[in-house]
Order: C-alpha cells, then structure tokens, then sequence
C-alpha cells in the first residue's frame, strides 16, 4: 500500500514537473524578474546596514544570507499548492474522481513544481551568489542539516494551512481570489518572508514568532543562519503541524459537501 502511494506520488510530481514548460514558456523571464529583485533587496540591505554592526543580534552577512536563502526556497518557504486555483476555476472537481487522495495530489503537485524551479532558478542563484557579495553556507554543517529537517516541518505546517484556509473559502463563499490575496499578504509579513522578524520594529516579531506562519519562513532561515536555537524552534514547528493537521482534516470533512463546482 505504501509503495502504491509513493508511486502515484512521483508520478504526479514527474508530470507535473515536466509540463512546467509547457503550461508556462514564459518561466525564464519570471526567473530573470526574480533574480532582479534578489539584486534589488539584497542592495537594500546592504545600504540599511551600512555602517552598522550587530542589530538584533543579526550581522549584515546573516541578513544577506537569510534573504538570499528565502529568494531561492522562496516557493518552499510559502508552501502553496494549486488548491486555491483549483477552487477557483472548479477543476477541483475533476480531483475529487482522480484514485489519489487530495492532500496526495496536490503535494505531489507542488513538489513536482518545486523540482522545475529548484533546478532552473534555486540552483543557478546559490551557484552565483558570490558574485552578488553573499556567503550562500549555512553557519555550520549541524545548522545545515537541521535547515533541512526544519524545512521538512515548514512544508507539514504549510500544506495543513493550505487545507485550513481551503476549508474556510468553501465555508465563506467568498471570492477565492480576493481572500487568498488577503491571506498571501498576512503570511508574508506574519512568516518573516519579507523581513527577518527579529528586526521588524515595536518588538512585533516577539508575537508574530509563535503564530504557525512563522514556523513556515522564519523557522528554518533562522536556523541555516545561525540566528536562532534550532531545538526550541523545531519544536514549536512539530506543535504546530499536530495541531493544525487534526484542525485541517476535521474542517475539510465539514465543508466538502458544501463545495459547489462546475454547476453542482
């Protein structure tokens, strides 16, 4: 049974991967407008930590790294599937007839998605990070290793948001695009993704560091910088992915009569 699952898995991944292309010819130039605005912000940084030292216990090359590392996982460290998309042009319908569990087919999805970009975009950007002025190393070998495993966690934490929030738009009725939009704009200040929360000012990261998004972003990237203890926050990311899976599973049961697609 496990290994008929792991093959539907990689098959979905597989196809998914390879039709990047594709479903997408214009990836290059998404891929040229992403490594600009790595340039863009890494050059903020540089320019607001001029002259300055230690600030929140975070040096200029902790933050470079912490922001180089976020660019290029960017897509692990925001966790979406193709669940909000599905739920808006209705093909969600067309998942439900597939022999493949949902969670199933839409994480094999995202990480087929995820090897495409890996390979054509994450890649590339590490190999010439030094050219932009940045150490890509983690700040040892251990907090290398725990990045991966924290990383791990993120994605658990993550995919169980997705099914949360699938489960409140079905519940709502709302528009999907219009509340997705809203919760991508929370997450990306709440994870940490668009700054390192211990630098956000009136003390806002202390809060926003115990709220599961958090544990998505800023979890792992403290940890590959050095600028956090790996056992504490690692923990807070397992607590959170037992909590919210039960949540997600139990709210998804509810609502999945409620989901209206194609006409009924």
């Amino acid at each position: 049974m496990a290994l008929h699952l792991f093959r539907q898995f990689t098959k979905t991944a597989s196809l998914e991967a390879t039709g990047a292309v594709g479903d997408d010819p214009m990836f290059l130039v998404q891929y040229l407008f992403r490594l600009l605005r790595v340039v863009v912000l890494l050059s903020v940084w540089q320019l607001a930590f001029a002259g300055k030292g230690i600030v929140s216990g975070m040096s200029v090359g902790a933050v470079l790294t912490y922001v180089l590392i976020e660019e290029a996982f960017a897509e692990q460290l925001t966790t979406r599937t193709h669940l909000w998309v599905s739920l808006r042009d209705g093909s969600i319908a067309v998942s439900f007839l597939q022999p493949f569990g949902l969670v199933g087919q839409f994480t094999a999805r995202m990480v087929g998605h995820w090897l495409f970009s890996l390979a054509f975009f994450s890649l590339p950007l590490l190999i010439v990070s030094p050219l932009l002025g940045v150490d890509p190393r983690p700040a040892s070998l251990a907090a290398g290793a725990a990045f991966v495993l924290s990383l791990l966690l993120a994605v658990a934490v993550g995919v169980a948001l997705e099914f949360i929030f699938g489960s409140l738009l079905v519940y709502f009725e709302h528009s999907v695009y219009a509340v997705d939009r809203v919760r991508a704009a929370i997450a990306l200040i709440a994870s940490g993704a668009l700054m390192p929360l211990q630098l956000m000012p009136w003390g806002l990261g202390d809060w926003l560091q115990w709220l599961p998004f958090a544990s998505v972003a800023s979890t792992p990237l403290r940890i590959y910088t050095g600028t956090g203890d790996p056992l504490p926050l690692m923990s807070l990311q397992l607590a959170w992915a037992l909590v919210l899976w039960p949540l997600a599973q139990w709210l998804w049961n509810r609502n999945r009569q409620r989901l209206a697609s194609l006409g009924g």
